[in-house]
């Protein structure tokens, strides 16, 4: 049995559709079987909830008058970048503040919007026959603002290697801290709910798809960069590593901080906090079997941050089962394991996306066009002027 994105989208709107989350689904496969499933489900959700670095958004202030062509701009003290036209800028989570440091950066600025707080808006002109102002200081909401949107590069890493720490001090990473001599180890996934872990050849995901994002609707507006779904894979078509990433867009305005948090990790800066989750249409049995894996099913790589390489060593593989069992053993040694990201958050997520397919107000976008397979990442070359 077949099924099109169409036939589907017309049983949401008829108030028809059977939609269950990724949990879910596996228990009705080993209940009822792949082929019955295939024909009584219509969509799967999938979501998860994890620190994304690569996240940021696009500003529009509206022009003051006289005028300014912003040259250089700071958002509660936080450097964005103004290089796109006179009063539009992007201001990234990573970005920190020039007072505040490691507590306070980007990731803080679109909270602070996204909750209605004042954002304390400072910038710095050229003066011009056109743009005559050289500076300006002023507030500004997210109620103010003419678009506010959230665009991420790099989001919903398909996979992400498990960490430890093999040196003999304590380090500071974006997985959090690590203990040395293995006394720890972090992970950052939903595993059986994550969305790209339910479509591992991205047959219904792709550029054009309506998403859930950040508590609002967005979209997949491209591959996300360092997309890399040439890594290795298990016999289930499962990447053993990061793999694919999605480059994603929505409205601001429409988002919540229950979905969309900033943070700071200790000793190593700010990030954010995002809310994904992704719709899967049960199209026929192959999606089926795709989606109905479990956290015993899906493996990564445990990798070592305590040796400073761009490719961590690999110490062997892991079960998210094994992983969120709250330890694991590595070496013949017990190491206590620990999530960055929140698989109750990502649950939450998959429930409420549930709800509004269930009750028609979230029909299925087909992808405009498929997510590579092929591409591969390159690392960056450190070259002399003269091998240019």
């Amino acid at each position: 049995m077949v099924k099109t994105f169409e036939e589907i989208n017309e049983r949401i709107k008829k108030g028809e559709a059977v939609v269950v989350t990724a949990e879910e689904i596996i228990d009705l496969v080993k209940e009822k079987g792949i082929k019955r499933v295939a024909q009584e489900v219509d969509v799967v959700t999938t979501a998860t909830f994890s620190p994304m670095c690569s996240t940021g958004a696009v500003i529009n202030f509206g022009h003051s008058d006289p005028p300014i062509k912003m040259s250089k701009v700071w958002l509660n003290d936080v450097p964005a970048y103004a290089g796109l036209a006179a009063v539009d800028v992007y201001i990234g989570a990573s970005e920190l503040s020039e007072t505040l440091g490691l507590r306070y950066g980007g990731a803080h600025v679109i909270e602070d919007l996204i909750a209605g707080r004042p954002v304390k808006l400072k910038a710095i002109g050229y003066p011009t026959d056109c743009y005559p102002r050289g500076e300006l200081e002023t507030y500004i909401t997210k109620d103010r603002l003419n678009q506010a949107y959230l665009f991420n590069p790099r989001n919903s890493y398909q996979n992400y290697p498990a960490a430890v720490n093999s040196s003999e001090r304590t380090i500071y990473t974006y997985m959090g801290t690590l203990l040395p001599r293995f006394a720890n180890a972090t992970y950052c996934s939903a595993g059986q709910l994550s969305p790209l872990l339910n479509d591992p050849y991205y047959r219904t995901i792709g550029i054009g798809s309506r998403i859930f994002l950040g508590g609002g609707v967005g979209y997949i507006a491209w591959e996300g960069t360092q997309h890399n779904p040439t890594r290795e894979r298990t016999e289930k078509g499962l990447p053993v590593s990061g793999a694919a990433t999605l480059a994603l867009i929505g409205d601001l305005k429409g988002m919540s901080t229950d979905f969309l948090r900033a943070a700071s990790f200790h000793r190593y800066g700010t990030t954010m906090f995002v809310g994904v989750g992704v719709p899967i249409p049960i199209l026929d049995e192959k999606m089926v079997e795709f989606t109905g894996v479990s956290d015993a099913d899906i493996y990564t790589t445990i990798s070592d941050y305590g040796v400073p390489l761009r490719d961590k060593p690999a110490l062997g593989r892991v079960t998210y089962k094994e992983l969120r069992s709250g330890e694991i053993t590595l070496r013949g040694k017990r190491v206590p394991t620990a999530p960055i990201s929140s698989y109750a958050k990502a649950r939450e997520i998959a429930a409420l996306l549930k709800s509004w397919i269930s009750e028609g107000k979230f029909l299925l976008q087909e992808p405009i066009e498929s997510l590579s397979q092929d591409r591969t990442v390159e690392s960056l070359e450190i070259l002399r002027e003269e091998e240019v």
